[in-house]
C-alpha cells in the first residue's frame, strides 16, 4: 500500500520517530512507514562493538532493512573516535540516510561503556568524534546528534548552549533535542523519561540562538494535535519552533496516532487499520520466505510484537493484542494470525471465535 514518498518534504525532520532500544528494529520501522510515508525513522541504537568486531552476518542483523524504510537514519552509541568513524561508514554503505550519534541515554550501562548522556560532559570530545563522523561519509549522509538539554538537576542555559556550539562547529548541522535533562544517577530509564521536567523553552532559545542549524523537539509529545501546535506556529514565534518533532513511545503503544499526525503535518489521507494490517500481512510472509534458513530468521511473533498497540483504545482492541501475543497461536508462524486477530472482521468470526475461546480456557 504504502510507498517511499517520490516528493520528499522541504524539511526532511519535520516528522520523526524515536530510536528506541528493543523495539525499533526493521520490523517495527516498516509498521511505522505504512502509517506515516514521510515520516524519518531512526534504529535504536547499535553500539560500535558489533560493528567494529562482528562478521558479515552480525552487520546484517544489526543494519539491515528494508527499502520501504527509507529515509531511515542508523543511530550509533560510542565514544572511540575511530570506531564511529568506521561504524558510520558501514552504515553509510549500507545505504542509511543519515547517521545519529546517540548523546542522550541515561542508563547505567550505556553509562558504563562512557557513551549516551554522559557524553555532554565532553563536548570536545563529541565534536571530535562528530568530525571523524563526518570524514568517513559522503557529504549527502548528515551527521547528526540527539542529546538531553542539560545533566542531573543542573538547569543552566549555557551548558546545553555549549555543548550545541562546540559540536555545530565540528559541522553537525542538525540536533535532536529530548527536552528534559539527564540524571545519570539514581534514576530509571523510565524515570529519566517522566521525571526531569520538560522545558520546551530551552528548545526555543537554541533555535533563537543558532538560527543556521536545525532543531527537532523529543519529549512528551503524545497526539497529533501537539505536533501541529508545536509546529505550526504564528509568524511572529516562527523563529522560536522546532523544525520538526520526534514521537516515541506514544507513537509505539498507540500506533496509529503516528498515521493522524502524519496526516496532520502533510494531509496524507489516513489509512484505515485493516489496511495497515493487510500490509504487515504480506511483508511477514515475504520475510518469512527469504529468511527461511538463516541464523536471525524472521517468525511472526517478530512483527506481532509491534502491532499491539494498532487497536488500543478501540472496541476489540484487547482480542487483537491477546491473541497476538499468546504463544500457542504465535507458535504456528502463520502470517494469517495476524488477520484472523482483527477486530471488526465479521467474516472471519468463525475463525476467530474458537481461538478466544481456547484462550479463555
Amino acid at each position: 500500500m504504502t510507498s517511499p514518498p517520490t516528493c520528499p518534504p522541504a524539511n526532511p525532520w519535520r516528522l520523526t520517530t524515536a530510536p528506541m532500544m528493543d523495539w525499533t528494529d526493521r520490523h517495527c520501522r516498516v509498521l511505522f512507514r505504512h502509517l506515516a510515508p514521510h515520516a524519518r525513522l531512526y534504529t535504536e541504537m547499535v553500539t560500535t562493538g558489533p560493528l567494529i568486531y562482528g562478521d558479515a552476518e552480525q552487520h546484517r542483523r544489526h543494519l539491515q532493512f528494508t527499502e520501504i524504510e527509507h529515509p531511515v537514519a542508523l543511530q550509533l552509541g560510542g565514544s572511540e573516535r575511530e570506531d564511529l568513524a568506521r561504524a558510520a561508514k558501514l552504515g553509510a554503505d549500507y545505504g542509511y540516510d543519515e547517521i545519529n550519534l546517540n548523546c542522550g541515554c541515561p542508563s547505567e550501562r550505556v553509562q558504563r561503556g562512557a557513551f549516551g548522556a554522559c557524553l555532554m560532559a565532553e563536548p570536545a570530545l563529541v565534536a571530535d568524534c562528530v568530525r571523524a563522523m563526518i570524514d568517513a561519509v559522503p557529504p549527502s549522509v548528515p551527521v547528526t546528534v540527539k542529546h538531553r538539554i542539560g545533566l542531573d538537576y543542573d538547569e543552566s542555559y549555557d551548558f546545553v548552549r555549549d555543548f550545541v556550539g562546540t559540536v555545530a562547529e565540528a559541522g553537525c548541522r542538525v540536533f535532536i533535542v529530548h527536552a528534559r535533562n539527564a540524571v545519570l544517577k539514581g534514576l530509571s530509564p523510565k524515570e529519566n523519561r517522566e521525571i526531569p521536567p520538560l522545558r520546551y523553552d530551552v528548545v526555543a532559545r537554541l533555535r533563537v540562538d543558532f538560527p543556521t542549524l536545525v532543531f527537532v523537539l523529543n519529549g512528551g509529545i503524545t497526539t497529533a494535535q501537539q505536533c501541529v501546535d508545536l509546529l505550526d506556529v504564528a509568524p511572529d514565534d516562527a523563529d522560536e519552533a522546532p523544525h520538526g518533532v520526534m514521537l516515541g513511545r506514544a507513537a509505539y503503544h498507540d500506533s496509529y496516532m503516528l498515521a493522524h499526525a502524519e496526516r496532520a503535518l502533510f494531509g496524507t489521507p489516513l489509512p484505515s487499520r485493516e489496511q495497515i494490517v493487510e500490509c504487515m500481512i504480506g511483508y511477514t510472509a515475504r520475510e518469512i520466505a527469504a529468511t527461511q534458513g538463516e541464523r536471525f530468521h524472521t517468525r511472526v511473533r517478530d512483527v506481532a510484537r509491534h502491532v499491539l498497540g494498532l487497536y488500543s483504545g478501540q472496541v476489540g482492541g484487547k482480542a487483537w493484542r491477546r491473541m497476538l501475543s499468546d504463544a500457542r497461536l504465535l507458535n504456528h508462524d502463520d502470517p494469517e494470525l495476524l488477520r484472523r486477530a482483527m477486530p471488526y472482521q465479521s467474516e472471519y468470526d468463525d475463525h476467530r471465535q474458537p481461538l478466544l475461546d481456547a484462550l479463555s480456557g
